[in-house]
């Protein structure tokens, strides 16, 4: 996986400012992706989907939700941070792409995200 579903310049970006170690990261969204993948029908039922696409799905969801994942997982804060960090970059990158950043970064400011693998 090596960080499947965030992208590996995205991967770089976050490393370069988070407290956890390049080598880390991507073994930390593999972890978490392992544990969110198959909460995919709870997300679609419960959250917001921000879009889709061929390799991800991204979800708009209440802050706190990284705090329980960490608590879940017993991540540390950095590794959290750090994780959190990526799936934001990921879908500002995306919204960028789609021409939908203004309106990804409004919800940002309120919500929190999470992108899955598809």
């Amino acid at each position: 996986m090596a960080g499947d579903p965030i992208e590996g310049e995205v991967l770089i970006l976050v490393a370069a400012k988070a407290s956890v170690g390049p080598q880390r990261l991507p073994d930390l969204i593999d972890r978490v992706a392992a544990d969110l993948n198959p909460r995919r029908e709870t997300y679609t039922r419960e959250y917001e989907r921000a879009y889709e696409s061929d390799d991800r799905t991204a979800f708009f969801v209440e802050d706190g939700h990284w705090q329980a994942i960490r608590d879940r997982l017993d991540l540390g804060e950095r590794e959290v941070d750090a994780v959190r960090r990526a799936h934001h970059e990921q879908l500002t990158r995306d919204g960028r792409r789609l021409g939908r950043i203004e309106e990804f970064e409004m919800a940002l400011e309120i919500r929190d995200c999470v992108v899955l693998g598809t």
